[in-house]
């Protein structure tokens, strides 16, 4: 079967909501759970290792529902290439890359038990510098401990 008899993969337009695009190959679950999707009355669209000019990606479209810039940061630390394009009847009204961070606040907790962040009597919100982009790399203001990526991740479960 040639390129041009290949069926092509059909998503459905949505006529509100969000499309969150160019996520990375894989990881559409993990932005599912950072925004604790699926919800019971939302309807949701998931597209997983779509090829696209630039390889694969993931696709999620979401109905009904803008996301909070909480949850857009907590996107850029898993899929920090992803698009964040927001629909009005059938139309994108705005389409703006995922904004480079340089540091995060109240998202995840430092992995070390010892770091003063974690000490119920100390009201410290955890604050954390991006050392590096690719792949997500942070450091902790307070201890200065280094985590990477698998390890805050798991957070999002």
């Amino acid at each position: 079967m040639s390129n041009e008899e290949k069926p092509k993969l059909k998503v459905i337009a949505i006529k509100n909501g969000t499309v969150i695009d160019h996520i990375a190959p894989n990881k559409a679950l993990d932005v599912l759970e950072i925004l604790n999707l699926p919800e019971k009355d939302g309807k949701l669209t998931l597209a997983m290792n779509i090829s696209s000019k630039y390889g694969s990606k993931d696709l999620v479209k979401i109905e009904d529902r803008e996301l909070k810039s909480s949850e857009v940061d907590k996107i850029a630390l898993i899929a920090p290439k992803a698009t964040i394009n927001i629909i009005k009847d059938y139309k994108v009204v705005s389409k703006e890359k995922i904004r480079s961070l340089d540091y995060v606040e109240s998202i995840i907790k430092c992995t070390n038990p010892k770091c003063i962040t974690n000490y119920d009597n100390e009201p410290i919100v955890p604050k954390f510098h991006i050392v590096n982009k690719d792949p997500i790399t942070l450091r902790c203001h307070y201890c200065e401990r280094i985590i990477h990526a698998n390890e805050f991740e798991k957070q999002f479960d």
